[in-house]
């Protein structure tokens, strides 16, 4: 994913669905600057990650 499509998600009043590495993840900030999002992994709030960019994949269904 591009860091354009990434902010786009983050901002968006609708629900779309993004993994990383094929776990659900929710999108909690975007660093355009850096290229990194920061995601919520599953449903637990605690359990957050900074990742590129990159490695998130927006799902297509």
């Amino acid at each position: 994913m591009d860091i354009r499509r990434a902010k786009q998600i983050y901002e968006s009043s609708s629900t779309i669905g993004v993994q990383l590495e094929g776990e659900p993840v929710w999108i909690e900030s975007v660093d355009e600057a850096n290229g990194m999002a920061t995601v919520q992994v599953g449903g637990t709030p605690q359990n957050t990650h900074t990742v590129s960019v990159d490695r998130l994949v927006e799902d297509k269904g």
